[in-house]
């Protein structure tokens, strides 16, 4: 028995747990034919993972001096006007 092919609705509702392989096997693989198959799909998780590897990848640099001043200037005028009130 083959299994029942995925509809597109099916693959973006898992393609956030395919990306960060939380489905199991089956289900891993059942999208992945699906992605084989639908341009569409398959175009859509490839601009997922290339964001992800974009995000991920400016997660490694450090913010300078000067923005981190700015940010914790920021808060405390936050901070400042929440106890305000």
């Amino acid at each position: 028995m083959s299994p029942k092919a995925m509809s597109c609705e099916e693959v973006i509702e898992r393609l956030f747990d395919y990306l960060d392989r939380e489905l199991d096997p089956q289900e891993a693989a059942d999208v992945e034919r699906h992605l084989h198959r639908c341009r569409d799909c398959f175009t859509r998780a490839e601009f997922e993972r290339r964001l992800r590897a974009r995000v991920a990848a400016t997660g490694t640099a450090k913010a300078p001096p000067r923005l981190h001043q700015r940010i914790r200037t920021l808060l405390d005028r936050f901070d400042e006007s929440d106890t305000t009130r």
